[in-house]
């Protein structure tokens, strides 16, 4: 059985990304010599991201393949043609994911794509890098929703000025 696990960093005041989807705050903050990405992504089989977050994700990496060795979806309503690198998803979030529960799968983003997801209760795990920065508007983790689930801290990790914190579901 696989597990849907988020993985991300937010500003100090709960952002994703600034207004303009930019990320340059976070790529400014130290974080050390070591972070937990590289341990992370060896146990995840596949990405499942929004629309924004994949084009985004894309321009930063300026066109290269977005991680070659997972399998990447991107859901969305909006684009039609194939993509090098992901396959879309058309369905809503929650049936996809109910429908690959045999794979350990990364939610990249937030906002508008998670929030299903949290109402659905789907989120095994949560690794959360909050960054020393305050960005006052922007593109939040969390929006507002029909959601309320109790977590478990199952540990935390400084890195550099990045503090990571590790949450599983609480046993009901």
């Amino acid at each position: 059985m696989g597990k849907v696990v988020f993985y991300g960093a937010i500003s100090l005041d709960g952002y994703l990304a600034d207004q303009e989807d930019d990320l340059a705050w976070l790529f400014e903050t130290d974080t050390g010599v070591q972070t937990t990405y590289e341990a992370f992504f060896e146990t995840i089989d596949a990405t499942f991201m929004g629309r924004k977050t994949y084009q985004e994700a894309k321009k930063l990496l300026s066109g290269a393949f977005l991680y070659p060795e997972k399998e990447n979806y991107v859901c969305s309503t909006t684009l039609i043609e194939p993509l090098p690198d992901a396959t879309i998803i058309k369905e809503d979030p929650v049936t996809f994911l109910r429908a690959h529960q045999d794979q350990n799968i990364w939610v990249v983003g937030g906002g508008q794509l998670l929030q299903p997801i949290l109402e659905a209760d789907l989120i095994d795990e949560w690794y959360i890098q909050i960054a020393p920065v305050l960005l006052g508007a922007g593109k939040r983790l969390f929006k507002e929703g029909s959601y309320l689930s109790r977590l478990q801290l199952a540990d935390t990790t400084q890195m550099g000025q990045l503090m990571e914190l590790h949450y599983i579901r609480a046993a009901n």
